[in-house]
Protein backbone atom coordinates (compact mmCIF):
# COMPACT_ATOMS: atom_id res chain seq x y z
CA UNK A 1 0.00 0.00 0.00
CA UNK A 2 2.46 2.60 -1.17
CA UNK A 3 1.64 6.33 -1.28
CA UNK A 4 -0.34 6.39 1.96
CA UNK A 5 -1.62 9.54 3.61
CA UNK A 6 -2.89 10.18 7.12
CA UNK A 7 -6.48 11.32 7.38
CA UNK A 8 -8.55 12.21 10.41
CA UNK A 9 -11.54 9.91 10.44
CA UNK A 10 -14.08 12.01 12.31
CA UNK A 11 -13.56 15.09 10.14
CA UNK A 12 -13.61 13.12 6.89
CA UNK A 13 -16.66 11.06 7.86
CA UNK A 14 -18.51 14.19 9.00
CA UNK A 15 -17.88 15.80 5.61
CA UNK A 16 -19.15 12.72 3.78
CA UNK A 17 -22.20 12.37 6.02
CA UNK A 18 -23.02 15.99 5.29
CA UNK A 19 -23.11 15.11 1.60
CA UNK A 20 -25.71 12.39 2.33
CA UNK A 21 -28.10 15.12 3.48
CA UNK A 22 -27.86 16.91 0.13
CA UNK A 23 -30.31 16.37 -2.72
CA UNK A 24 -28.55 18.37 -5.43
CA UNK A 25 -26.26 16.03 -7.40
CA UNK A 26 -24.14 18.84 -8.84
CA UNK A 27 -23.66 20.37 -5.40
CA UNK A 28 -22.44 17.01 -4.07
CA UNK A 29 -20.02 16.63 -6.98
CA UNK A 30 -18.67 20.13 -6.41
CA UNK A 31 -17.94 19.31 -2.77
CA UNK A 32 -16.32 16.01 -3.83
CA UNK A 33 -14.03 18.05 -6.09
CA UNK A 34 -13.00 20.15 -3.10
CA UNK A 35 -12.18 17.04 -1.05
CA UNK A 36 -10.07 15.61 -3.90
CA UNK A 37 -8.27 18.95 -4.24
CA UNK A 38 -7.63 19.00 -0.50
CA UNK A 39 -6.10 15.50 -0.64
CA UNK A 40 -4.02 16.21 -3.73
CA UNK A 41 -2.59 19.44 -2.36
CA UNK A 42 -2.47 18.73 1.35
CA UNK A 43 -4.44 21.92 1.89
CA UNK A 44 -5.09 22.90 5.51
CA UNK A 45 -7.56 25.73 4.99
CA UNK A 46 -10.43 23.96 3.26
CA UNK A 47 -13.71 23.16 4.98
CA UNK A 48 -13.05 19.65 3.72
CA UNK A 49 -9.54 19.53 5.18
CA UNK A 50 -8.65 15.86 5.63
CA UNK A 51 -5.72 16.75 7.87
CA UNK A 52 -7.67 18.68 10.51
CA UNK A 53 -8.85 17.40 13.85
CA UNK A 54 -7.63 15.34 16.78
CA UNK A 55 -4.20 13.79 16.17
CA UNK A 56 -5.36 10.55 17.83
CA UNK A 57 -8.23 10.19 15.39
CA UNK A 58 -6.18 9.15 12.36
CA UNK A 59 -5.95 6.35 9.84
CA UNK A 60 -3.34 5.59 7.17
CA UNK A 61 -4.95 5.11 3.78
CA UNK A 62 -3.72 4.82 0.22
CA UNK A 63 -3.97 8.19 -1.49
CA UNK A 64 -4.73 6.59 -4.85
CA UNK A 65 -7.45 4.44 -3.27
CA UNK A 66 -9.37 7.29 -1.65
CA UNK A 67 -8.98 9.56 -4.69
CA UNK A 68 -10.27 6.77 -6.97
CA UNK A 69 -13.26 6.19 -4.69
CA UNK A 70 -14.09 9.89 -4.66
CA UNK A 71 -13.67 10.09 -8.44
CA UNK A 72 -16.08 7.17 -8.84
CA UNK A 73 -18.65 9.10 -6.76
CA UNK A 74 -18.13 12.15 -8.95
CA UNK A 75 -18.88 10.11 -12.09
CA UNK A 76 -22.24 8.79 -10.90
CA UNK A 77 -25.42 9.87 -12.72
CA UNK A 78 -28.09 9.35 -10.09
CA UNK A 79 -28.44 10.60 -6.53
CA UNK A 80 -29.16 7.03 -5.36
CA UNK A 81 -25.93 5.64 -6.80
CA UNK A 82 -23.97 8.65 -5.51
CA UNK A 83 -25.17 8.09 -1.95
CA UNK A 84 -24.53 4.35 -2.21
CA UNK A 85 -20.86 5.02 -2.99
CA UNK A 86 -20.63 7.65 -0.25
CA UNK A 87 -22.00 5.15 2.29
CA UNK A 88 -19.45 2.61 1.07
CA UNK A 89 -16.58 5.08 1.46
CA UNK A 90 -17.69 6.01 4.98
CA UNK A 91 -17.73 2.33 5.90
CA UNK A 92 -14.24 1.79 4.45
CA UNK A 93 -12.87 4.60 6.63
CA UNK A 94 -14.81 3.91 9.82
CA UNK A 95 -14.83 0.08 9.95
CA UNK A 96 -12.07 -2.49 9.65
CA UNK A 97 -13.26 -5.87 8.41
CA UNK A 98 -10.64 -8.64 8.50
CA UNK A 99 -10.65 -12.42 8.59
CA UNK A 100 -8.92 -14.70 11.09
CA UNK A 101 -5.61 -15.15 9.24
CA UNK A 102 -4.49 -11.71 8.05
CA UNK A 103 -4.82 -7.95 8.49
CA UNK A 104 -6.32 -7.13 5.10
CA UNK A 105 -9.19 -4.69 5.55
CA UNK A 106 -11.86 -6.13 3.26
CA UNK A 107 -13.78 -2.84 3.39
CA UNK A 108 -10.80 -1.36 1.52
CA UNK A 109 -9.88 -4.38 -0.58
CA UNK A 110 -9.09 -2.25 -3.63
CA UNK A 111 -6.24 -0.72 -1.67
CA UNK A 112 -4.24 -3.95 -1.75
CA UNK A 113 -3.14 -3.95 -5.37
CA UNK A 114 0.31 -5.19 -4.28
CA UNK A 115 -1.13 -8.53 -3.14
CA UNK A 116 -1.32 -11.22 -5.80
CA UNK A 117 -4.57 -13.21 -6.00
CA UNK A 118 -3.97 -15.04 -9.31
CA UNK A 119 -2.56 -18.56 -9.47
CA UNK A 120 0.08 -17.56 -12.04
CA UNK A 121 2.92 -15.47 -10.61
CA UNK A 122 5.07 -13.80 -13.25
CA UNK A 123 7.80 -12.05 -11.30
CA UNK A 124 10.42 -10.50 -13.59
CA UNK A 125 13.22 -10.24 -11.06
CA UNK A 126 14.25 -11.00 -7.52
CA UNK A 127 13.43 -8.34 -4.91
CA UNK A 128 16.74 -6.90 -3.66
CA UNK A 129 15.20 -4.85 -0.85
CA UNK A 130 17.41 -4.29 2.20
CA UNK A 131 19.73 -7.17 3.10
CA UNK A 132 18.30 -9.57 0.51
CA UNK A 133 21.04 -10.93 -1.74
CA UNK A 134 21.56 -13.91 -4.03
CA UNK A 135 24.79 -15.23 -2.47
CA UNK A 136 23.22 -18.62 -1.69
CA UNK A 137 22.56 -20.80 -4.69
CA UNK A 138 19.49 -22.45 -3.19
CA UNK A 139 17.59 -19.38 -1.99
CA UNK A 140 14.19 -18.36 -3.27
CA UNK A 141 12.91 -14.95 -4.19
CA UNK A 142 11.68 -12.80 -1.27
CA UNK A 143 8.37 -12.08 -2.99
CA UNK A 144 7.17 -15.61 -2.19
CA UNK A 145 7.36 -15.41 1.64
CA UNK A 146 6.28 -11.77 1.47
CA UNK A 147 3.07 -12.59 -0.39
CA UNK A 148 2.30 -15.61 1.76
CA UNK A 149 2.82 -13.74 5.02
CA UNK A 150 0.60 -10.87 3.87
CA UNK A 151 -2.19 -13.31 3.01
CA UNK A 152 -1.89 -15.83 5.83
CA UNK A 153 -0.43 -14.13 8.92
CA UNK A 154 -0.87 -11.09 11.14
CA UNK A 155 1.75 -8.86 12.74
CA UNK A 156 3.37 -10.57 15.72
CA UNK A 157 2.40 -14.10 14.66
CA UNK A 158 4.96 -16.85 14.12
CA UNK A 159 6.29 -18.24 10.83
CA UNK A 160 8.39 -21.41 10.86
CA UNK A 161 10.72 -22.39 8.00
CA UNK A 162 12.38 -25.82 8.41
CA UNK A 163 14.67 -25.27 5.36
CA UNK A 164 15.68 -21.69 6.13
CA UNK A 165 18.92 -21.66 4.09
CA UNK A 166 20.20 -18.10 3.66
CA UNK A 167 17.37 -16.63 5.74
CA UNK A 168 15.10 -15.15 3.07
CA UNK A 169 11.98 -16.02 5.07
CA UNK A 170 13.36 -14.47 8.25
CA UNK A 171 14.36 -11.25 6.49
CA UNK A 172 10.76 -10.95 5.31
CA UNK A 173 9.57 -11.68 8.85
CA UNK A 174 11.62 -8.70 10.02
CA UNK A 175 10.28 -6.54 7.21
CA UNK A 176 6.65 -7.41 8.00
CA UNK A 177 7.00 -7.57 11.80
CA UNK A 178 6.33 -11.29 12.09
CA UNK A 179 8.21 -13.61 14.41
CA UNK A 180 10.25 -16.19 12.56
CA UNK A 181 12.08 -19.39 13.43
CA UNK A 182 14.20 -21.06 10.77
CA UNK A 183 16.05 -24.36 10.94
CA UNK A 184 19.07 -25.14 8.78
CA UNK A 185 21.09 -28.37 8.58
CA UNK A 186 24.27 -26.75 7.22
CA UNK A 187 26.05 -25.02 10.10
CA UNK A 188 28.11 -22.69 7.90
CA UNK A 189 25.06 -21.46 5.97
CA UNK A 190 23.03 -21.05 9.16
CA UNK A 191 25.75 -18.99 10.82
CA UNK A 192 26.08 -16.71 7.81
CA UNK A 193 22.30 -16.23 7.67
CA UNK A 194 22.27 -15.31 11.34
CA UNK A 195 25.07 -12.78 10.85
CA UNK A 196 23.11 -11.11 8.05
CA UNK A 197 19.95 -10.96 10.15
CA UNK A 198 21.85 -9.25 12.95
CA UNK A 199 24.21 -7.13 10.87
CA UNK A 200 24.26 -3.41 10.18
CA UNK A 201 23.61 -4.25 6.51
CA UNK A 202 20.02 -4.74 7.55
CA UNK A 203 17.98 -1.60 6.96
CA UNK A 204 16.09 0.15 9.71
CA UNK A 205 12.82 -0.91 8.09
CA UNK A 206 13.79 -4.58 8.35
CA UNK A 207 14.93 -4.43 11.98
CA UNK A 208 12.29 -6.15 14.12
CA UNK A 209 10.59 -4.44 17.01
CA UNK A 210 11.48 -5.31 20.58
CA UNK A 211 8.68 -7.85 20.73
CA UNK A 212 9.50 -9.59 17.42
CA UNK A 213 12.09 -12.37 17.18
CA UNK A 214 13.89 -13.93 14.21
CA UNK A 215 15.82 -17.04 15.18
CA UNK A 216 18.12 -19.39 13.25
CA UNK A 217 18.48 -22.88 14.69
CA UNK A 218 21.08 -25.36 13.45
CA UNK A 219 19.49 -28.78 13.24
CA UNK A 220 17.86 -31.60 11.29
CA UNK A 221 14.20 -30.84 10.59
CA UNK A 222 13.36 -34.52 10.14
CA UNK A 223 13.95 -35.22 13.86
CA UNK A 224 14.25 -31.86 15.65
CA UNK A 225 11.83 -31.34 18.54
CA UNK A 226 9.99 -28.34 17.15
CA UNK A 227 7.62 -28.04 20.09
CA UNK A 228 10.57 -27.75 22.47
CA UNK A 229 12.18 -25.20 20.13
CA UNK A 230 9.04 -23.06 20.11
CA UNK A 231 8.64 -23.31 23.89
CA UNK A 232 12.27 -22.28 24.36
CA UNK A 233 11.53 -18.97 22.64
CA UNK A 234 8.15 -18.34 24.27
CA UNK A 235 5.79 -19.75 21.62
CA UNK A 236 3.27 -22.57 21.82
CA UNK A 237 2.40 -22.93 18.13
CA UNK A 238 2.93 -21.43 14.67
CA UNK A 239 0.49 -19.75 12.31
CA UNK A 240 2.33 -20.42 9.03
CA UNK A 241 4.69 -23.16 7.87
CA UNK A 242 6.81 -22.24 4.87
CA UNK A 243 8.83 -25.05 3.27
CA UNK A 244 11.34 -24.57 0.46
CA UNK A 245 13.21 -27.89 0.33
CA UNK A 246 15.96 -28.84 -2.12
CA UNK A 247 14.56 -29.97 -5.46
CA UNK A 248 16.05 -33.35 -4.69
CA UNK A 249 19.58 -33.54 -6.16
CA UNK A 250 19.40 -30.71 -8.74
CA UNK A 251 21.73 -28.85 -6.38
CA UNK A 252 23.65 -30.99 -3.90
CA UNK A 253 24.10 -28.84 -0.82
CA UNK A 254 26.15 -31.27 1.25
CA UNK A 255 27.08 -34.93 1.79
CA UNK A 256 25.25 -35.01 5.10
CA UNK A 257 23.23 -38.24 5.27
CA UNK A 258 20.14 -36.31 6.39
CA UNK A 259 20.39 -33.72 3.63
CA UNK A 260 17.41 -34.11 1.27
CA UNK A 261 19.63 -33.18 -1.67
CA UNK A 262 21.96 -36.10 -0.88
CA UNK A 263 19.32 -38.83 -1.03
CA UNK A 264 20.00 -41.64 -3.51
CA UNK A 265 16.63 -41.72 -5.28
CA UNK A 266 13.27 -40.00 -5.63
CA UNK A 267 11.50 -42.35 -3.22
CA UNK A 268 14.05 -41.71 -0.50
CA UNK A 269 13.83 -37.94 -1.08
CA UNK A 270 10.03 -38.08 -0.73
CA UNK A 271 10.31 -40.21 2.41
CA UNK A 272 12.71 -37.75 4.04
CA UNK A 273 10.54 -34.78 3.08
CA UNK A 274 7.48 -36.48 4.57
CA UNK A 275 9.44 -36.99 7.78
CA UNK A 276 9.79 -33.21 7.98
CA UNK A 277 6.07 -32.66 7.33
CA UNK A 278 5.13 -35.23 9.98
CA UNK A 279 7.57 -33.66 12.41
CA UNK A 280 6.26 -30.09 12.08
CA UNK A 281 2.53 -30.62 11.54
CA UNK A 282 1.69 -30.67 15.23
CA UNK A 283 2.99 -27.15 15.85
CA UNK A 284 0.71 -25.59 13.21
CA UNK A 285 -2.59 -24.23 14.49
CA UNK A 286 -5.82 -25.72 13.16
CA UNK A 287 -7.22 -23.89 10.11
CA UNK A 288 -3.85 -22.25 9.40
CA UNK A 289 -1.66 -22.70 6.33
CA UNK A 290 1.39 -24.56 5.10
CA UNK A 291 3.10 -23.61 1.83
CA UNK A 292 5.57 -25.78 -0.07
CA UNK A 293 7.77 -24.21 -2.75
CA UNK A 294 9.07 -26.94 -5.08
CA UNK A 295 10.16 -27.52 -8.65
CA UNK A 296 10.36 -30.65 -10.79
CA UNK A 297 13.47 -32.28 -12.29
CA UNK A 298 14.70 -34.39 -15.19
CA UNK A 299 16.43 -37.72 -14.71
CA UNK A 300 17.59 -40.04 -17.49
CA UNK A 301 15.40 -38.28 -20.04
CA UNK A 302 12.29 -38.46 -17.83
CA UNK A 303 10.38 -35.60 -16.20
CA UNK A 304 10.13 -36.29 -12.46
CA UNK A 305 7.10 -34.36 -11.07
CA UNK A 306 8.42 -33.76 -7.56
CA UNK A 307 5.73 -31.17 -6.89
CA UNK A 308 2.86 -33.56 -7.56
CA UNK A 309 4.54 -36.39 -5.65
CA UNK A 310 4.87 -34.19 -2.56
CA UNK A 311 1.33 -32.87 -2.98
CA UNK A 312 -0.07 -36.40 -3.01
CA UNK A 313 1.82 -37.28 0.15
CA UNK A 314 0.68 -34.19 2.06
CA UNK A 315 -2.94 -34.90 1.09
CA UNK A 316 -2.65 -38.26 2.88
CA UNK A 317 -2.17 -36.26 6.04
CA UNK A 318 -4.32 -33.76 7.92
CA UNK A 319 -4.36 -31.12 5.16
CA UNK A 320 -6.65 -29.75 2.45
CA UNK A 321 -5.23 -28.38 -0.80
CA UNK A 322 -6.18 -24.70 -1.19
CA UNK A 323 -4.15 -23.67 -4.24
CA UNK A 324 -1.53 -24.69 -6.75
CA UNK A 325 0.36 -21.54 -7.71
CA UNK A 326 2.64 -21.63 -10.74
CA UNK A 327 5.54 -19.18 -10.55
CA UNK A 328 7.78 -18.34 -13.47
CA UNK A 329 11.31 -19.65 -12.96
CA UNK A 330 14.11 -17.15 -13.41
CA UNK A 331 17.07 -18.23 -15.53
CA UNK A 332 20.02 -19.41 -13.49
CA UNK A 333 23.29 -17.67 -14.25
CA UNK A 334 24.56 -20.76 -16.05
CA UNK A 335 21.46 -21.08 -18.24
CA UNK A 336 21.35 -17.33 -18.89
CA UNK A 337 24.76 -17.57 -20.51
CA UNK A 338 23.89 -20.71 -22.46
CA UNK A 339 20.38 -20.07 -23.78
CA UNK A 340 21.19 -21.23 -27.29
CA UNK A 341 22.80 -24.42 -26.02
CA UNK A 342 19.78 -25.24 -23.85
CA UNK A 343 17.44 -24.55 -26.74
CA UNK A 344 19.42 -26.96 -28.91
CA UNK A 345 19.36 -29.60 -26.18
CA UNK A 346 15.58 -29.22 -25.84
CA UNK A 347 15.04 -29.62 -29.58
CA UNK A 348 17.42 -32.59 -29.79
CA UNK A 349 16.18 -34.31 -26.64
CA UNK A 350 12.43 -33.78 -27.10
CA UNK A 351 11.94 -31.99 -23.78
CA UNK A 352 10.92 -28.53 -22.60
CA UNK A 353 13.16 -26.23 -20.57
CA UNK A 354 12.00 -25.66 -17.01
CA UNK A 355 10.48 -22.19 -16.65
CA UNK A 356 8.22 -22.68 -13.64
CA UNK A 357 7.99 -23.99 -10.10
CA UNK A 358 5.08 -24.58 -7.75
CA UNK A 359 3.80 -23.04 -4.55
CA UNK A 360 1.50 -25.65 -3.05
CA UNK A 361 -0.81 -24.18 -0.43
CA UNK A 362 -2.43 -26.39 2.19
CA UNK A 363 -4.78 -25.73 5.09
CA UNK A 364 -4.62 -27.84 8.24
CA UNK A 365 -7.95 -29.28 9.31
Amino acid sequence: MSGKIIIHKSEHIANLENLLEQTDLQLIKGKIDKIIHSIDNGSQDSENDVFAGDQDDTVAISKSYIVNELTQIKKTRTIERTKYYIHRLIKSISECKTNKVNEINLNRWKEYDNIITDSLWVLPKRDSYGAHASWYWGNFIPQIPHQLMMRYTKSGELVVDPFVGSGTTLLECQRLKRNGIGVELNREIAQKAERILQSKENTKDESPGADVQTIVEIGDSTVLDFQALLNKHGFTSTQLLLLHPPYHDIIKFSDHPRDLSAQSGTEKFIEMFCNVVDNISAILDKDRYMAIVIGDKYSNGEWIPLGFYLMQEVLKRNFTLKSIIVKNFEDTLAKRNQKELWRYRALAGGFYIFKHEYILLFKKH
